[in-house]
């Protein structure tokens, strides 16, 4: 009885995936580059911000599980998941996606409105992603990448702060370059890829290492620039954080390498947790960024 517990828990995780939360640490990025990260105020508001695109991410993803279901189980990766496998029914995760929901619309009424516009934003986006959107070439990535823009935009409203054009910049060809190598593991590693997902077949590899090339190219431009322009400097007090600028470089070229040759890509979070080298990288970048902007004078 306890082992059909713990399995039917592990399986409803599973449904509102909390393997996929880190990527909703992009809330914290303002904080970290305004220097608020360490004031008790400010990291209480990011920590609330965090749980609520958890919980927002969550809702969306139920959602997609629901209406994908079929397809999903033909996937080589996503037939795995609960209710594709039939582990749960459509039925009880309707349900766990209406409590989520009204817990969802309580607490977002209490908040900071444009901070609410923001996760509103996003849950409406991949909702109309999943109906439709997804179906459409292009703008099916740029919802995708949206949804780490978003966070990031949250994580300034959240703690009432501007942050630099330039590292918006940085987030949007991030968000685009992860975005269209998820499309190009899909296209690579799958044999029933159109029939998993139509938009596929309105690309193709080269026409995703050519955007891959351009935004991998965007992401270390705007990233270099932002470190060395006038406001960054002016406001760290010193131009160390250029030397930050390898760590993004390696990341880029290293997630690259796992995309081409390894066929990784389709979900970022194993990605960099199962990678060691992107985890150092990843890790030396934090500590040398922290110390710069924070320990230096």
């Amino acid at each position: 009885m306890k082992k059909a517990s713990f399995s039917k828990a592990i399986n409803y995780f599973k449904l509102i995936r909390i393997t996929s939360w880190p990527k909703n640490f992009f809330v914290f990025v303002p904080a970290i580059f305004s220097k608020h990260i360490f004031e008790t105020a400010a990291l209480k508001n990011v920590i609330l911000a965090f749980f609520i695109f958890s919980l927002a991410s969550s809702i969306v993803y139920i959602f997609n599980d629901i209406m994908d279901a079929s397809k999903d189980a033909i996937h080589p990766l996503k037939k795995d998941r609960p209710i594709a496998k039939g582990e749960i029914a459509k039925g009880k995760a309707s349900l766990l996606l209406l409590v989520l929901f009204v817990i969802f619309l309580t607490i977002t009424f209490r908040l900071k409105f444009d901070f609410v516009m923001i996760v509103w934003c996003y849950v409406i986006v991949n909702l109309l992603y999943t109906l439709f959107l997804k179906k459409i070439v292009l703008v099916d990535i740029f919802c995708i990448a949206s949804g780490f823009m978003l966070r990031v935009l949250a994580g300034a409203f959240i703690i009432s702060v501007l942050i630099s054009n330039w590292l918006i910049l940085t987030t949007m060809f991030l968000s685009l370059f992860l975005a269209v190598m998820k499309r190009r593991v899909e296209i690579a590693s799958s044999p029933n890829a159109l029939e998993q997902r139509d938009v596929l077949k309105d690309y193709s590899l080269n026409f995703t290492d050519q955007i891959g090339a351009i935004t991998a190219s965007g992401v270390i431009l705007c990233y270099a620039l932002y470190s060395v322009a006038d406001r960054t400097v002016k406001s760290f007090g010193t131009e160390g954080l250029v030397y930050t600028t390898i760590f993004v470089i390696f990341g880029i070229f290293r997630y690259m390498y796992l995309v081409y040759k390894k066929e990784k890509g389709e979900n970022v979070i194993e990605v960099i947790l199962t990678d060691l080298p992107m985890m150092i990288n990843l890790i030396l970048y934090v500590l040398t960024a922290i110390y710069i902007i924070y320990l230096r004078y």
